[in-house]
């Protein structure tokens, strides 16, 4: 699990570096946001190595997309157009709890 969240760290870290590449085009950007996924690599495969790609790849997917959003929110100050997606974040985050209920699949 820790491989997973590490994975979704670096992630979000490349995504908001090549985001500020592609609209300042500060080349220091676009250095840290393929840093960025070269960790994204890394831990990607550390994860592989411990469970099979369905639970990792569902695991990271609604990993990502909650940090991923709620650092959007707070640090980039992005928001989303209605309640009813904010509410999609909700079952995202149950999604999760459900995906780790009895022990994870080599």
């Amino acid at each position: 699990m820790l491989n997973i969240i590490l994975l979704s760290i670096a992630e979000i870290f490349g995504d908001f570096k090549l985001k500020s590449f592609a609209r300042y085009k500060k080349s220091g950007d676009l250095f840290s946001g393929v840093i960025g996924y070269i960790g994204v690599i890394f831990f990607l495969i550390k994860s592989l190595e411990q469970n099979n790609v369905l639970y990792v790849n569902g695991l990271w997917d609604g990993l990502s997309a909650i940090i991923e959003s709620f650092a959007a929110y707070y640090i980039l100050g992005e928001r989303l157009n209605n309640n009813k997606q904010y509410f999609g974040l909700v079952f995202i985050i149950i999604g999760i709890i459900l995906f780790n209920i009895g022990k994870a699949p080599k």
